[in-house]
């Protein structure tokens, strides 16, 4: 829970607590998923996270895009 000093995670960062909680995972380990999937496409993990995992939508076009983002930047 953020504190009056650390601002409250924005964008798909604000999901992540909540996919934490609700699938039972760290994101890191979320992440580590998504980056050795043979699949590269957005919607093609998004695809595979709902269908494999059983993750929404949302949570799960927010990891992929988190994690498609890092990916890009390094």
């Amino acid at each position: 829970m953020p504190t009056p000093t650390t601002p409250a995670p924005k964008g798909p960062a604000s999901y992540f607590p909540s996919i934490e909680k609700k699938y039972g995972r760290p994101i890191e380990e979320w992440k580590t998923l998504i980056r050795t999937s043979p699949l590269t496409k957005h919607m093609e993990l998004v695809t595979w996270l709902k269908t494999e995992h059983a993750m929404g939508h949302g949570h799960a076009n927010a990891l992929v895009a988190h994690t498609l983002a890092e990916t890009k930047g390094e």
